[in-house]
């Protein structure tokens, strides 16, 4: 099969099948702790420096990251777990191994594990083929290793990619891809083989760039309820999804964690929200919307 060069079909948001969430949801409302391993001494990579900053060991930028493991997990939980929060914890599934603690804490609540590699320090966009293959049957054995879980998705370590990446996600059993950000509704991704789809994540409503490019939290709580309101609204009449995409060494920072109360609070007081995980936004959108999106983008580009 010889695929076109873009992998998903522009499908203008005014002119769409209409989505229906379970129980007349307007929002599905997925929320994301990144909790993610960094390595101290990563593996060199030809094409990308994991650590910016020469030579080897960046002591100040892994320890940044180990303080989410060590306190800022923690600290987060405590939050999410008052709002009962089902999360899709897009996690370095190496975190298993070496923070069992936070692996058993995942589990035990019964939350998503979405594939984010293995390492962090370690892209697919340098891996072969034969490798990359080779990397989804590790990350589908560890997981079900470690709890039990069927991996059903993944948020590309450090959203890198092979060009044949989604070819290659659909053949392994996975049915999401959340590293395209390019819509607020599920998509269909043309693969070889299979089904996948996107499901929507943020670069937007993701507290990396917000914090690190200087906002104040209090700015990140705003673009939130914002964010919300206008999904919200436009939700009544085509369902939509809203990614909150967390990690826990900036949003468990002392002066941070209150605001993620904020933001659960408001969120989750609106009545017609569907708190859910990303699988289960796929397989809703698979069983009850797919065929309806392939066919309309076919009929509207003129495919046979």
């Amino acid at each position: 099969m010889s695929l076109p060069p873009h992998r998903v079909a522009y499908l203008p948001m005014v002119d769409r099948p209409k989505i229906s969430w379970p129980n007349g949801a307007q929002v599905a409302l997925w929320v994301a702790p990144n909790v993610e391993h960094y390595e101290y001494l990563p593996p060199r990579d030809p094409r990308r420096n994991p650590w910016p900053r020469s030579p080897h060991p960046d002591v100040q930028g892994y320890s940044h990251r180990d303080y989410g493991n060590r306190v800022g997990f923690w600290r987060m939980l405590e939050v999410l777990d008052q709002y009962d929060v089902r999360c899709t914890a897009s996690t370095n599934l190496a975190v298993f191994d070496h923070y069992p603690d936070i692996g058993k804490s995942m589990a035990d609540r019964g939350w998503e594990i979405m594939s984010h590699g293995i390492y962090n320090t370690r892209y697919l966009s340098s891996m072969s083929e034969r490798d990359e293959r080779e990397f989804y049957q590790d990350c589908i054995d560890t997981l079900h290793r470690h709890t039990g879980q069927k991996l059903r998705g993944m948020l590309g370590p450090a959203v890198s990619n092979n060009v044949r990446t989604p070819d290659l996600m659909a053949e392994a059993g996975l049915t999401y891809h959340a590293d395209w950000l390019h819509d607020d509704q599920p998509i269909p991704i043309k693969v070889e083989t299979g089904c996948l789809v996107s499901v929507p994540y943020s670069i937007e409503l993701n507290d990396v760039p917000v914090f690190l490019h200087h906002h104040d939290t209090a700015d990140f709580v705003e673009m939130v309820k914002a964010q919300f309101d206008t999904l919200y609204a436009e939700g009544a009449e085509s369902g939509q999804v809203m990614a909150l995409a967390l990690h826990p060494y900036l949003m468990g920072m002392p002066h941070r964690v209150d605001a993620l109360d904020e933001m659960l609070d408001y969120l989750l007081g609106h009545e017609l929200v569907w708190q859910t995980t990303a699988a289960e936004i796929a397989d809703h959108f698979i069983e009850h919307h797919y065929n309806d999106f392939v066919a309309h983008a076919a009929s509207i580009q003129g495919d046979d």
